[in-house]
């Protein structure tokens, strides 16, 4: 399976071929979060099961210290485990995820299939949109439950992440890409978070540039070329991508990854844990 893209051609070859594909829809709308599921319900790729940011990609649970993780932190690896075998995920099964909304929501689910060591996992270029342009059809009947297996196997990542103590004792040291929309990142409004700026030394890359006019993914060569100078020399291994709540971020890591510059990491609680300890510093600007 074409990873970490795939096309709605190939896909729709690959099930017309009989190959077994799980689909996972991850529509959502932080505005409305019952937009998604409603959405999928309307209609979505025949057979597509639904994915929801809240309920299956991140834990809300208040952490075992009390601090604030983050408006979208990180479920256990165990409990996603559990999730995925609840949606009949295994180490074998190709998954291709995606959405409504230029891959935001795709690429988290895409990026927690690899935290949790699952490599045959693609995101559907264009999602729906791409998918009903290609002249192929939506389903509103509801997909047949799937065969729940065991919980996926503890395994190694296949992604690198990096909490906000290891952040904060090597700012300076390691190149940060912010997603989020410039006047976000330069402190001018703040519609989700309580404090507006940035983390001192990040470099401002929105997501939606990764995009082009119809919603996909720009070519592989265009992606290098945009992000090749925010890394300034550095390895890939070296470069810590962040956002709002450690979603959009997860664009860029995709986008990164389908430019050949696989190996960066995720903040996960991103702005929205770090702004919440005064302690740590902000930027402006």
């Amino acid at each position: 399976m074409p990873k970490p893209l795939i096309d709605a051609a190939t896909l729709a070859e690959r099930l017309a071929s009989g190959a077994p594909t799980t689909l996972l829809d991850a529509s959502f709308d932080l505005a409305d979060p019952a937009a998604g599921e409603r959405a999928w319900a309307a209609g979505h790729l025949p057979g597509a099961l639904y994915l929801h940011l809240d309920r299956d990609l991140a834990d809300h649970a208040p952490a075992p210290d009390g601090r604030f993780r983050g408006r979208h932190p990180l479920p256990a690896r165990e409990a996603f485990a559990a999730t995925l075998g609840r949606f009949g995920v295994g180490p074998a099964t190709a998954v291709v995820v995606h959405d409504r909304q230029g891959g935001v929501y795709a690429a988290r689910a895409w990026w927690m299939l690899r935290w949790l060591g699952h490599a045959e996992v693609a995101v559907l270029d264009g999602g729906v949109a791409a998918w009903t342009a290609a002249g192929h059809p939506l389903s509103s009947e509801p997909p047949p439950a799937p065969t729940p297996a065991a919980p996926y196997p503890a395994g190694a990542s296949l992604v690198a992440s990096i909490d906000a103590d290891a952040l904060g004792a090597r700012l300076g040291t390691l190149r940060l890409i912010d997603a989020r929309a410039p006047e976000r990142f330069r402190g001018e409004v703040e519609p989700l978070d309580p404090i507006a700026g940035h983390i001192p030394g990040a470099l401002n890359r929105p997501f939606k540039d990764n995009l082009d006019a119809q919603g996909r993914f720009l070519p592989p060569d265009a992606l290098r070329a945009a992000f090749v100078p925010l890394l300034g020399g550095a390895p890939a291994a070296d470069v810590v991508h962040q956002c709002g709540s450690g979603v959009t971020a997860c664009h860029n890591l995709l986008a990164m990854d389908a430019a050949g510059l696989a190996g960066s990491a995720l903040y996960p609680g991103s702005w929205s844990e770090w702004c919440a300890d005064a302690t740590r510093p902000i930027a402006i600007g």
